[in-house]
């Protein structure tokens, strides 16, 4: 393993007052997360001007530091330096309580976001075939498009499996026993049975609810919430010595019958009340979703708020085949930062200023806005501002226009590929209106208020520092003496004999001894 960030690593572990204020950490796609002891001991201002580290945040108990991309390498150094492997308490077993809305979006982000990799990458090769059918390269009818759909649908139609995967991992049960149960509700015998309609009764007495569960969200989820307490109650209650045999089985036993009769069919009436939603938004007010999502992004990610509103879209679309509830607006808002950030970059005063503004205006461009949000937008004001602006006028268009995803996936510039679909261009070319809407309008005001603040900025930088200068100097002695005195300098510069001031008056020595005094903090020239 490359050492390229065990620098890093070691002041970060340091700056968070060491591994042993470390109870608990793990990371996401830009930013380590840190569950420590005490987090007033944390130094933030110190860690934000750390290269390498964009921003520090302090969120429902959760200290993080944002990195950008490449954050998994610098987790696997920090890992090593503070030793996570020997920390036997994490933040859900600390017993620390969280309010009702951190701890649901907690739980929603902890299912939904492992499995993002597998759902973009079934959106993309759901793009490329839609790609490959409008530019005539294969039919809809060849045997090509029928295994390159199976390569995209694979994943939504196996949905209930990954979920219950990562479910169970957030409720700490049994990962396989929960994807077992999955599997027995996608099992092709039920399928068939469902398709043939005729009323199903489990020791004749137990009536099956004739439901398909192949691309479903919800039934799964309440399914495996209930297994995860029969599983830990089981493994209380039945012997270690048998327990690998029996509680396998008793689990399929118990959850294979609750799941077909009442968890998944209640599931699947709370899915369809969703559907009905989705399709009341889209009817009468399509335009609300994309305008919010597009204008407040950026304060749903401070609050982490858009773990819990990403899934509605991974909802609609298992539903309804398509995602207008967060795709569009996502899109509109990232872009219009990643143009703020642009801009910023051009007309920043700050070389450092600059240099994270390039940087993360391109991982914007690309989808991840954190590392330009947290370590350029949120600080300055003003490019935040202007991109919530731009971010909801695009969201506007988009959600007017009716536009959605065929697909889930990134939602940077190559996400426009996944508003290919239903045998038309529309959605893709009013999805790239509303890009250039979001970025335009972005940029227009960013660079506006660039006149108005980088110069109140640099003025006050440079207040800060002729201040900073002439009250070290107030401090310092001149060493340099005469015969009865000791010169001391009102500012910084530099000290030369007095017959080089310009003033015959003073370079004569008329008006007595002294120094000149060749400053260098732009407060003009001054003679001793």
């Amino acid at each position: 393993m490359a050492k390229k960030y065990r620098s890093l690593a070691e002041e970060i572990v340091k700056l968070v007052d060491g591994k042993d204020n470390i109870s608990d950490a793990y990371h996401c796609q830009t930013r380590l997360r840190f569950k420590l002891r005490d987090e007033s001991r944390a130094g933030d201002e110190t860690l934000k001007n750390l290269d390498g580290v964009a921003s520090v945040i302090r969120n429902a108990g959760v200290y993080q530091v944002v990195i950008g991309t490449h954050v998994a390498d610098v987790f696997e150094e920090v890992a090593e330096v503070a030793d996570l492997k020997s920390k036997g308490t994490s933040a859900e077993e600390s017993g620390e309580k969280k309010g009702i809305l951190n701890t649901v979006i907690d739980f929603v982000a902890g299912v939904f976001q492992p499995i993002i990799p597998a759902l973009s990458g079934a959106g993309m090769v759901k793009a490329v075939l839609a790609l490959l059918v409008v530019f005539h390269v294969i039919t809809s009818d060849s045997q090509t498009y029928v295994l390159l759909n199976m390569f995209a649908d694979a994943v939504f139609y196996f949905l209930p499996v990954l979920l219950a995967f990562t479910e169970a991992q957030k409720l700490k049960c049994n990962p396989i026993l929960a994807a077992g149960t999955a599997c027995i509700m996608l099992h092709p015998t039920w399928a068939g049975l469902v398709a043939a309609a005729e009323p199903l009764y489990f020791f004749e007495f137990i009536p099956f609810q004739l439901v398909t569960y192949a691309n479903s969200v919800i039934p799964v989820i309440l399914v495996v919430f209930v297994q995860a307490k029969i599983e830990k109650w089981l493994n209380r209650v039945v012997p270690k010595s048998v327990n690998l045999v029996f509680v396998p089985m008793l689990v399929f036993l118990i959850m294979g019958t609750l799941a077909l009769s009442v968890l998944g069919p209640l599931g699947n009436i709370v899915g369809q009340g969703l559907a009905v939603v989705f399709n009341y938004l889209a009817e009468n007010a399509a335009w609300a979703p994309a305008l919010l999502v597009g204008g407040l992004l950026p304060v749903m990610v401070m609050f982490g708020i858009h773990n819990g509103v990403a899934p509605l879209g991974v909802m609609q679309m298992s539903n309804l085949g398509y995602d207008s509830i967060f795709g569009p607006g996502c899109v509109c808002s990232n872009m219009a930062q990643a143009a703020a950030g642009t801009v910023v970059a051009i007309r920043a005063k700050n070389a450092k200023e600059r240099q994270i503004a390039s940087s993360g205006a391109i991982t914007a461009y690309m989808g991840i806005t954190e590392p330009l949000l947290y370590g350029v937008n949120l600080p300055k004001k003003y490019p935040l501002i202007a991109s919530m602006i731009g971010g909801a006028c695009g969201g506007l268009y988009a959600g007017l226009t009716h536009t959605h995803r065929f697909a889930t996936g990134s939602s940077g510039l190559p996400a426009v590929l996944l508003y290919i679909g239903d045998d038309t261009m529309t959605f893709f070319y009013n999805i790239i209106i509303a890009i250039l809407i979001s970025a335009a309008v972005s940029a227009v005001l960013t660079w506006i208020l660039t006149s108005r603040f980088e110069k109140k900025e640099a003025a006050e930088a440079a207040a800060a520092a002729d201040k900073a200068a002439a009250e070290a100097v107030a401090e310092t002695v001149v060493v340099e003496k005469t015969a009865s005195a000791v010169i001391l300098s009102p500012v910084a510069g530099d000290i030369l004999p007095l017959e080089q001031a310009k003033d015959e008056a003073f370079a004569s020595g008329a008006l007595g001894q002294g120094a000149v005094i060749d400053p260098k903090t732009g407060l003009g020239d001054r003679s001793l």
